[in-house]
């Protein structure tokens, strides 16, 4: 289990979480796609929000199940809220927005998210 930190350009939001963080999901939805993200998932207890609360945008698309959080002020989503297929809350953390993260030894698995 490792802890990583991170968040928005700005530095108005921030987070810390734990995990396994040897893999990211690449999507090929729509705004997946459009925004280069790299997703990671915790469970939403193993999740907190450290600041930025209050400097966030919620932006739900298509079935509206997925909450994309993003930063009102720089714009940038460094994470999401929703659930699993199993009916609990989970994040999706963006890892480009981690804070002292390598990307490069990341296996990235693909997920046809535009088909779904």
């Amino acid at each position: 289990m490792a802890r990583i930190t991170g968040g928005c350009h700005c530095g108005a939001v921030r987070f810390e979480a734990e995990g396994e963080f040897g893999q990211a999901m690449s999507c090929n939805c729509s705004i997946c796609r459009k925004r280069g993200t790299l997703l990671a998932f915790v469970p939403a207890a193993d999740f907190r929000q450290t600041a930025g609360a209050e400097a966030m945008t919620d932006y739900t698309f298509n079935r509206h199940v997925i909450h994309h959080l993003f930063c009102r002020t720089c714009g940038i989503l460094s994470f999401a809220r929703g659930k699993k297929p199993d009916g609990s809350d989970m994040v999706a953390l963006n890892l480009r927005c981690a804070d002292d993260i390598d990307l490069n030894p990341l296996k990235i698995v693909e997920f046809d998210g535009a088909s779904h």
